[in-house]
């Protein structure tokens, strides 16, 4: 579990990495607890006005968690293919939010998935897809829709989870955001 003070920290260093890049510069951490150096995988969700402007992740450990959620921050602002890439005049609207998560876990049984609390990463083939933990309980979705809806998002069928050859991974994370928009 991150301390309050880390999660501080890595919503600022997200905000200082979005202010950076559309100065024309890089942000890169340095001076971090050694809980923000360790490989972890993680997403960071921009929001504006309540709706999504971008959203990007990695869904295995690949980088620090510092590092990663800086990139993240910027790649979700200018390379979610979702949404047109934001301006520098928009970043003080934005809220961030950051979902630092636990390695995948794949299972077998899907009725050890809890809404609310698990994840899910489904993939078969050559497709996968990605829902975070918090998309459920936004939407009012239970366990069946919320596997129906990942299928989707990994561009199978609704029923694709039913089926032998689809691999179903869940994973915790801890969720947290930004207050409000900074004044900046």
């Amino acid at each position: 579990m991150l301390t309050e003070n880390e999660r501080t920290l890595l919503l600022e260093i997200a905000r200082k990495s979005l202010e950076e890049h559309f100065a024309g510069r890089k942000f890169v951490p340095s001076d971090l607890p050694e809980s923000l150096q360790k490989e972890r995988g993680a997403f960071v969700t921009l929001k504006k006005e309540g709706r999504l402007r971008g959203c990007i992740g990695y869904v295995r450990a690949i980088k620090p968690l510092a590092q990663a959620v800086a990139d993240l921050a910027i790649d979700s602002a200018v390379h979610d293919p979702r949404f047109p890439a934001l301006t520098g005049g928009e970043i003080g609207d934005v809220h961030i939010q950051i979902s630092a998560m636990t390695p995948l876990e794949k299972i077998e049984d899907v009725n050890v998935i809890e809404v609310g609390k698990h994840g899910l990463y489904m993939k078969s083939g050559g497709y996968a897809g990605l829902l975070l933990p918090q998309v459920a309980t936004e939407w009012s979705w239970d366990r069946d829709k919320f596997l129906e809806q990942t299928c989707l998002k990994a561009g199978l069928g609704p029923d694709a989870w039913r089926k032998a050859e689809t691999e179903i991974y869940i994973f915790s994370a801890e969720v947290f955001g930004e207050e409000k928009c900074s004044d900046s």
